[in-house]
């Protein structure tokens, strides 16, 4: 019996959460990291941002893959008082984040573009997410912090690793959180031409 084969499909990121949540979505993505300064784009709002970053990640892969290949974006975007937190990138950062974060809710953005490489086809579309934060202390902030892993996530925690403690609750996609709303990528996919259970390697 001949295995399916699965349209190409391609993640333009390096985050190993989005990574793994496609992956057991049924996908086996290929991974090109785009390389795009997240620091270059400035002075927009929250959902805007991530929005623009996806479609610059996207945009930048794209014309280095095959052509018909299926480009995903993506970016995620902290959203509180109104403010954008991406990645803290330094514990006194994370820090000040965290002490401003606990006890309260934030909402989660998270952009995404789809392009079919070598074409003009490209659909865009923002996820957004409320997540209830617990109230860790001053020393579980530090233990976690120490930990690394808050430092390279936006938002400066993770639901689906050590920071899932603290999070008390969800309003909305809990895959978006991770990194990559899968209800809104398969209308994506749709809105291509394309039908997700044909990307499901078999």
């Amino acid at each position: 019996m001949t295995a399916t084969i699965a349209p190409l499909f391609v993640l333009a990121s390096a985050s190993p959460a989005r990574l793994a949540t496609l992956r057991n979505a049924g996908l086996d993505p290929q991974v090109v990291v785009s390389g795009v300064d997240e620091e270059q784009v400035v002075g927009l709002a929250p959902a805007d941002l991530a929005l623009r970053l996806a479609e610059m990640k996207c945009a930048a892969v794209a014309p280095s893959v095959t052509a018909g290949a299926l480009v995903l974006g993506c970016d995620s975007v902290l959203e509180l008082d109104g403010e954008p937190l991406g990645k803290p990138g330094v514990p006194e950062e994370a820090i000040r984040r965290w002490q401003a974060m606990r006890g309260r809710s934030g909402v989660l953005h998270t952009g995404h573009s789809l392009r079919i490489a070598g074409t003009d086809e490209v659909v865009s579309a923002l996820a957004s997410t409320v997540v209830h934060f617990a109230d860790p202390s001053d020393e579980e902030i530090a233990a976690y912090v120490a930990t690394g892993e808050p430092l390279h996530v936006a938002g400066a925690f993770t639901v689906d690793g050590l920071g899932g403690c603290f999070v008390t609750g969800i309003e909305g996609d809990h895959h978006n959180v991770v990194g990559v709303s899968l209800p809104l990528l398969r209308e994506l996919t749709a809105a291509l031409g394309r039908r997700w259970t044909d990307l499901w390697v078999r």
